[in-house]
């Protein structure tokens, strides 16, 4: 097997559906990196990362201008080596964000590589599979302008649940006090006792102790988890929440490297982690971050991606469960690929084919670019 010959990132810019919101921003497109190596031999990796919803080229730029030449003329399966050099590199420019985003689109891009020339899919390769169908949570109940916020999102998840989903997910945060208890009540109303009911705060409230009685008050409708509840670097302030409330804490989906998530665990942060493979630093450092989870007998429920996260999922022994979106209006990187998975009764099938088994539209990619492969 030869070694990286070459290396090119481009940015894509998909507008949403439709405008989005939740409780700290609100997104009208998302913006994503794809990174394409190619081997001496002449074998084809891809990988991706979401950038945000602006300045994805930031994170493109990244791979071009600081990255790149800790690949090429490096050997592919060199997964360990190439990210620790990366990771040194970029010490100086962000050890979070932007650039650790690069790195996992990099990362994602090899094991992509290693997939093709073993022949196996990425969940074989890491050891699974552990079963054949991996169970995955509709994720939705967003906020949406000019509709009733109580009994859309009591429909959204009647639909949900008509589908054969046992979990969903909804947001929470933007409202009122009051507003997000009914809403909150025609969440559980709608689906029942027996579903599970996430909700994600995406950092709606500003320190501990106003999230602690918002929390309390939400339940009452018996969440699975309250996700995100402060900033994701304030791990002190999600510790002091765990402490005082009844709710599960799950966070981590914008946490990076196994030094983050090491911290999270260390402080007693949280009951579930979500970790990103596209955000932490690629699947070479999500299974260092695996690692740490098991040790506390902490699960793990990836946070979206689920194109790649089900062969993770498959093949990590505490890892539960895939964070699914049934439809493009939330995550539209379906916009972009050749055939979107498809849930059946709340589980999704395994890629089979080598690799990440994420096969990309070009003719698509072309519509939504804003630069060039370079």
């Amino acid at each position: 097997m030869g070694p990286v010959q070459t290396l090119e990132a481009r940015t894509i810019s998909i507008p949403l559906r439709k405008p989005l919101a939740f409780s700290t921003r609100y997104v009208e497109r998302r913006e994503y990196t794809l990174v394409r190596v190619r081997t001496v031999d002449d074998v084809e990796g891809i990988g991706y990362c979401y950038c945000g919803n602006r300045a994805g080229h930031l994170v493109t730029a990244f791979v071009r201008e600081l990255l790149r030449d800790h690949v090429i003329g490096v050997d592919p399966f060199a997964v360990e080596t190439i990210w620790g050099a990366m990771a040194r590199d970029a010490v100086l420019l962000g050890r979070t964000g932007a650039v650790v985003r690069a790195m996992s689109a990099i990362d994602v891009a090899l094991w992509d590589v290693m997939g093709k020339v073993t022949g196996l899919p990425l969940h074989r390769l890491l050891g699974g599979p552990k079963t054949a169908r991996v169970p995955c949570y509709a994720s939705g109940g967003y906020y949406w302008d000019g509709v009733d916020p109580c009994r859309y999102v009591a429909e959204e998840l009647e639909g949900y649940v008509s589908a054969g989903f046992t979990a969903v997910k909804i947001k929470v945060g933007r409202l009122s006090a009051d507003e997000e208890i009914r809403r909150a009540r025609a969440a559980r109303k709608a689906i029942g006792p027996d579903v599970n009911l996430m909700m994600d705060a995406n950092n709606a409230w500003p320190d501990a102790a106003a999230a602690i009685p918002a929390i309390q008050a939400l339940a009452e409708v018996n969440p699975f988890w309250i996700e995100e509840p402060l900033m994701p670097d304030d791990r002190r302030g999600h510790a002091a929440i765990r402490r005082k409330v009844s709710v599960p804490i799950a966070t981590g989906e914008i946490e990076t490297t196994r030094w983050g998530f090491s911290e999270l665990v260390q402080l007693e942060a949280v009951d579930m982690l979500q970790p990103d493979a596209t955000v932490l630093g690629g699947i070479t450092e999500f299974r260092k971050v695996a690692g740490i989870a098991a040790g506390r007998n902490i699960p793990l429920y990836p946070h979206w991606m689920h194109h790649l996260h089900t062969s993770l999922v498959a093949s990590v022994p505490n890892a539960v469960m895939v964070e699914f979106f049934p439809d493009r209006s939330v995550l539209n990187l379906g916009d972009v690929l050749e055939e979107e998975i498809r849930a059946e009764h709340g589980t999704l099938p395994l890629p089979q084919d080598p690799g990440i088994g994420v096969r990309f539209d070009m003719k698509a990619i072309e519509r939504f670019a804003v630069d060039r492969w370079e």
